[in-house]
């Protein structure tokens, strides 16, 4: 069968202010609306219109986390993936342990492509995807803001500082989605219903023989310092003159 794999991650939700523990110890969680992370909501998204092109029979959606990420493995159910695998685990994942359970997924169920969000909004790591195509020594096109697939090979025109890049690559492989992809279709009350039945397996992490270790220690969360009041210049000749008194030209 043709199957794509789809990573997604629990986050706070975009559009929620966030907040600092006064202890510094992290960002507030509880009582936040949490969301699945808007690139992987595009690498989801890019994942149905392959299969709904006839390109793929089956779209497979993961995450890693507390048993709280079912609600958005429900919620990629009524986007319409056909099945969820939850590895769950309390512990911290870091980049490199996500790499290595997707690698597991991998393994159990043989797709012919992973897509995965190029990052996520909590972290901003931008890591696993590389890490898996490393482990999985197969090709990889990050950054993807298309996806034109063929029997064999893919190919990918990515966003890059210099402008867009066109890659072919060999099929297997892992793609990371970029803002530009696509538009994530909006979920409806019929879709959230039908997703109540479709099948979601719980995997243990430790079933997977994946070890969390933690390599990245937070010392201390902070939040961004207060924005400075700023200041009116009547013309083009006082602006020049302020900027000269910050050291600025």
């Amino acid at each position: 069968m043709k199957r794509i794999l789809v990573g997604i991650k629990r986050v706070v939700d975009f559009n929620v202010r966030i907040r600092v523990k006064p202890d510094g110890s992290g960002v507030i969680t509880d009582g936040v609306k949490m969301s699945i992370n808007p690139f992987d909501e595009i690498a989801l998204e890019e994942a149905l219109r392959i299969r709904e092109r006839g390109q793929a029979e089956e779209v497979v959606v993961a995450t890693i986390g507390p048993a709280d990420c079912a609600q958005q493995l429900r919620t990629a159910l009524a986007m319409g993936a056909d099945r969820a695998l939850h590895v769950q685990s309390d512990a911290l994942i870091e980049p490199l342990t996500a790499a290595r359970v997707f690698l597991k997924l991998i393994e159990r169920e043989q797709p012919f492509a992973v897509i995965l969000g190029k990052q996520a909004i909590d972290d901003d790591n931008n890591q696993t995807g590389q890490m898996l195509a490393a482990l999985w020594g197969r090709p990889q096109a990050t950054f993807a803001s298309k996806i034109e697939l063929s029997d064999s090979t893919a190919q990918v025109t990515r966003e890059v500082d210099a402008g867009l890049e066109v890659l072919e690559v060999d099929l297997p492989a892992v793609f990371t989605t970029d803002l530009r992809l696509n538009e994530p279709r909006y979920v409806k009350l019929p879709e959230i219903m039908k997703a109540k039945k479709k099948p979601l397996e719980t995997l243990p992490l430790e079933s997977l023989g994946v070890e969390p270790r933690v390599r990245v220690k937070t010392l201390r969360t902070d939040p961004p310092p207060q924005r400075q009041k700023g200041v009116r210049v009547k013309d083009a000749r006082e602006l020049v003159e302020a900027l000269k008194q910050k050291g600025l030209l």
